[in-house]
């Protein structure tokens, strides 16, 4: 009877506005600290580190800290790996600030040295800073390179594109996507992330970039 019950469930269909998501996580916290993602990505991102493991993650946009500070913890269990978070800003909490595994960098993008990665072997980036179309794209042109070859390039919040506010952010990060894969074929779209609870179900569509 349950089983006849729960298959029943499972054949309706629910549907949810993507801007209440959209609004939800910038509340989304983690250990206390803000950490504004979507909560389906939470799960990709773990899965993704187990999948890559990697030596080095460079995040382009720290904020209150809360998405190095979860990482960082995933590290912390695989017993590897270190987080380089770059902002323009010093506003991490005290949590973040003091974690072993994370190092900020306060004077933007533009300022971090490449050779800082030179002695790591898996690197995995992640652009989550202005989502402007043009800085994306100069981001991901610059730290692309350093990417490893099996791990990923992300870029968050082609989600808003999708909502229609790409147009105020100067095209947004899919605009800028597309323009970096039509100069870089050694980067590939990877799909099963985007469409791993259904079919975009991420805030990063078209955005696990993987090097191939």
């Amino acid at each position: 009877m349950i089983l006849k019950k729960l298959k029943r469930l499972f054949v309706k269909e629910l549907s949810y506005p993507v801007k209440s998501v959209y609004q939800g996580h910038h509340r989304i916290t983690y250990r206390g600290v803000p950490c504004i993602k979507c909560p389906f990505d939470y799960v990709t991102y773990q899965m993704i580190l187990n999948e890559v493991k990697p030596d080095l993650i460079i995040e382009i946009g720290t904020n209150k800290g809360g998405s190095a500070l979860y990482l960082a913890d995933l590290m912390e269990i695989m017993g590897k790996g270190q987080i380089h978070s770059i902002d323009i800003q010093d506003e991490a909490f005290d949590l973040v600030r003091k974690h072993p595994r994370i190092k900020l960098f306060t004077e933007g993008w533009e300022k971090y040295d490449l050779d800082l990665a030179k002695d790591f072997e898996i690197i995995l980036v992640i652009e989550d800073s202005s989502h402007e179309y043009e800085n994306t794209l100069e981001v991901i042109q610059k730290f692309a390179p350093v990417v490893s070859r099996g791990s990923y390039l992300i870029v968050e919040d082609g989600i808003l594109n999708i909502l229609g506010w790409g147009k105020s952010f100067g095209g947004g990060p899919i605009m800028a996507i597309h323009k970096f894969l039509e100069s870089n074929p050694d980067f590939k779209v990877e799909k099963k992330w985007e469409n791993f609870f259904g079919k975009d179900t991420t805030f990063n569509p078209h955005g696990f970039l993987k090097k191939v």
